[in-house]
């Protein structure tokens, strides 16, 4: 879910998505591209990015990732399992409330 919202605003390759988890996340996810890169080509192969090839500003060619209809409907779709995930989970860590009968 993380790889699919670095790539809600606008296309990226590979660095930039690391970068951005990094950024977003204040450091908390701090992913090397050992563990990105397989992610986004399963993402790709399920259909959920797409890619194609660019130059970079100093001419080496980098693979783009975007997300596709089906990648940002499925990242809504799992956004609003998150938020009652977390919610139920912020519920249960919440401070006891003494029960008065």
């Amino acid at each position: 879910m993380i790889v699919l919202a670095a790539l809600e605003a606008a296309p990226a390759h590979g660095y930039a998505i690391i970068e951005e988890i990094r950024r977003r996340s204040g450091g908390a996810f701090d992913l090397p591209e050992g563990t990105v890169y397989p992610v986004l080509h399963r993402l790709e192969t399920s259909q959920l990015l797409s890619s194609h090839w660019e130059k970079s500003p100093i001419g080496r060619r980098r693979r783009v990732y975007a997300l596709t209809k089906h990648g940002s409907a499925s990242l809504a779709a799992r956004r609003t399992s998150w938020v009652q995930f977390s919610s139920a989970i912020e519920a249960l860590l919440a401070e006891p409330k003494l029960c008065r009968t």
